[in-house]
């Protein structure tokens, strides 16, 4: 799987970085000690190297957060019981929580520090607000998301990050 030089290439290369903190994490809140639940079109259990290979509309699920790809790679240990270590997620990875949403071409989510990395093309959605770079790093503990807009392919507008948030209606109509 080419998922660790693409990754590694935009943490490296990532330069600037902006903190979506208009409204907090887009998944803040995340019960991180969920069960997980997943299902695809097939499954190969490589029970030696201690990994599971997801293939074809694959859905995993933790509490109320969503993944979506085309494929997907669970690291595991086995010593008695089952501990997750890592999801490493590709193709047209969709990750949603209530009515917020991210999407990217990579995902790695790090069981063990918590935090998900999202990485190329990387689009942001928090009800009628919309924030895309290319890569996108959630500290599921600490309920900070950064957006970097340099590094990885198909993302910010010219290694930028670019978006734009809602503002509230007021009362007054007409400029009066």
């Amino acid at each position: 799987m080419h998922t660790k030089p693409i990754l590694c290439t935009a943490l490296l290369l990532g330069l600037a970085a902006v903190t979506f903190a208009a409204h907090g994490s887009v998944l803040s809140g995340h019960d991180t000690n969920a069960p997980v639940n997943y299902a695809a079109d097939q499954i190969q259990l490589l029970d030696k190297q201690g990994r599971v290979m997801l293939s074809g509309n694959v859905d995993i699920t933790q509490g109320d957060l969503h993944l979506r790809a085309a494929r997907a790679v669970v690291a595991y240990t086995n010593g008695g019981s089952v501990k997750i270590q890592r999801l490493d997620a590709s193709g047209n990875v969709e990750v949603t929580r209530t009515n917020e949403s991210a999407r990217g071409d990579v995902a790695v989510y790090d069981f063990n520090r918590r935090i998900i990395t999202m990485v190329g093309g990387v689009v942001l959605h928090r009800g009628g607000d919309v924030l895309r770079g290319s890569r996108l790093v959630t500290n599921l503990d600490t309920g900070l998301s950064s957006v970097d807009g340099r590094g990885g392919s198909g993302g910010g507008h010219g290694g930028r990050v670019s978006g734009s948030f809602t503002v509230p209606k007021t009362g007054n109509s007409g400029g009066q």
